[in-house]
């Protein structure tokens, strides 16, 4: 099958056989180009997703090796970007074991008629073969050095989105994912943060090398442990086995409710990775409003004083997420140079004693900036749990068409981390609280508030205070709705109206 137009596809199959380590290779976050002919266009995600979608996105033969836990080593890669534009090459770093030809079929995640993506391009057969692991680092480092198994062009017609490249090795016909971030400088309603970070920190491929593994610690909270994006996406570890999370990171788990539904009622949306906020704080500009969803958990300083920065010049922000700026970050370049390719755990966004001290957590600096000071809430007391959704003021406009009353609630949308500890921000305001639990029945302590407060020029920080947010507006097909704590029941009216309500607030506030 041709690749769509705009794919030129004897470029695009060409099969790098090797690339000396003078290659120019780009990094994670492109200085961005001159916005000077970027021009808003609303009706564009309307306009993609009108067009033909198809269920053959998901992975139909995935396995796991039981040796490592995570990885599959009969077919995995990774790309050389984590967010790239039109006209920008990526590359795909393919292994097979056994050595195998293999198809990779790229599709962009939307709507498209409940379908959940549609398919713009095809390559192959393409020579597939045993690629080596790369050698334990400096600080558990795993930075594969594979050579590129195919090479192409961004097409100028590629909506920004979140795509998915799926690999089938033609021996055995197993599968699974890369997934890469196209972005674009267009002016827009909506900036999508998809949390490529966080997804990353969890990534134990290809056995137990995630940020949380220290030698013989599951799950170390402390530093001196380095990850790099140059390695394949393991499935993901924690709260359910998904399969369709080989090589994916936690987008469809977490993020990807969000982006479905988004799409689905034509939101103006575009979407960029936490690297986009770091290296890109001009970029935050472009839009209304800033969306942080589902597990956002690890941030430069750079990515908090660019959005505290943006904020004071009228950014709305939404955090339909949990846990979100808990860990602070340090990038570094990997093992070729190339900037941005690695990062560790460097600090708390919170104060000593404030939260459960994980495994040497309280060997990292706790201080200033705190995350409430930007969140309006944060990660505190025993950091996980669940519990019910439950309504605080009924009166605030969140609330329009929901008719929820004081203390009717969402059953089970707060977990499986929340936020807490409201910080004393002018006009903040709780809408909803309460007490969260170990188990159903089983209070832990803990205490979630969701917040929201006002910017200095009439726009609005927003905080669901749940990584589980976006449960409530939808469920894509290859949806696992996760357990553990409490349980999220699906999509809820409520949760629907509530999103709709803050999005057209701001889309008509700030500056």
């Amino acid at each position: 099958m041709d690749p769509e137009p705009g794919v030129n596809r004897r470029d695009a199959l060409k099969a790098i056989a090797a690339l000396g380590t003078g290659a120019a290779l780009a990094g994670c976050a492109t200085p961005a180009p001159s916005r000077s002919h970027a021009r808003r266009d609303p009706d564009l995600i309307r306009r993609e997703n009108a067009r033909p979608g198809t269920r053959d996105w998901m992975l139909v033969n995935t396995r796991v090796d039981p040796a490592t836990k995570w990885r599959c080593p009969w077919i995995e890669g990774y790309c050389s970007h984590t967010s790239i534009r039109a006209g920008e090459r990526l590359r795909v770093h393919a292994s097979t074991n056994p050595a195998s030809a293999f198809r990779l079929e790229v599709y962009r995640m939307g709507w498209y008629g409940g379908m959940g993506g549609r398919k713009v391009a095809e390559f192959g057969p393409l020579a597939g073969r045993p690629q080596p692991d790369p050698a334990v680092g400096p600080k558990r480092r795993r930075d594969c050095a594979w050579e590129p198994s195919v090479e192409f062009t961004i097409p100028h017609d590629w909506v920004s989105g979140v795509y998915l490249g799926k690999m089938t090795a033609e021996r055995e016909g197993l599968q699974s994912y890369v997934v890469f971030i196209v972005r674009d400088d267009r002016p827009a309603d909506f900036l999508f943060q998809c949390s490529d970070t966080t997804w990353q920190a969890y990534n134990r491929w290809p056995d137990h090398y995630a940020l949380y593994d220290n030698q013989g610690q599951e799950w170390w909270w402390g530093g001196d442990v380095q990850v790099s994006f140059n390695r394949p996406y393991g499935r993901y570890c924690q709260i359910f086995d998904q399969p369709l999370s080989q090589g994916s990171g936690e987008f469809l788990l977490w993020e990807f409710p969000a982006a479905f539904w988004l799409e689905q009622h034509g939101y103006d949306v575009t979407y960029v990775s936490n690297l986009d906020t770091h290296g890109d704080p001009a970029g935050l500009r472009r839009a209304r409003g800033l969306l942080s969803v589902g597990h956002d958990e690890y941030w430069s300083i750079e990515m908090y004083r660019h959005v505290e920065s943006a904020v004071k010049s009228g950014l709305n922000v939404a955090f339909l997420s949990g846990n979100a700026v808990c860990g602070k970050i340090l990038f570094s370049a990997d093992d070729r140079g190339v900037k941005e390719r690695v990062f560790e755990r460097v600090g708390v966004y919170g104060p000593p004693g404030g939260t459960r001290e994980f495994v040497a957590m309280n060997s990292l600096p706790h201080e200033r900036p705190y995350a409430n000071e930007l969140e309006g809430a944060h990660s505190t007391g025993p950091v996980t749990g669940g519990a019910d959704w439950t309504c605080a003021a009924p009166d605030h406009w969140l609330f329009a068409g929901t008719g929820m009353k004081r203390g009717d609630s969402v059953p089970g949308l707060v977990g499986w981390e929340w936020h807490g500890d409201p910080a004393p921000i002018p006009g903040l305001e709780i809408v909803a609280e309460g007490p969260t639990f170990g188990a159903p029945g089983k209070p832990n302590d803990g205490h979630f508030t969701a917040t929201i407060y006002p910017g200095p020029r009439g726009n609005v920080v927003f905080n669901a205070a749940t990584i589980w947010w976006a449960e409530g507006l939808s469920a894509p097909p290859g949806y696992m709705r996760p357990s553990v704590y409490t349980s999220p029941q699906g999509p809820d009216a409520r949760v629907q109206r509530i999103t709709a309500n803050l999005l057209e607030r701001m889309r008509r506030s700030g500056a």
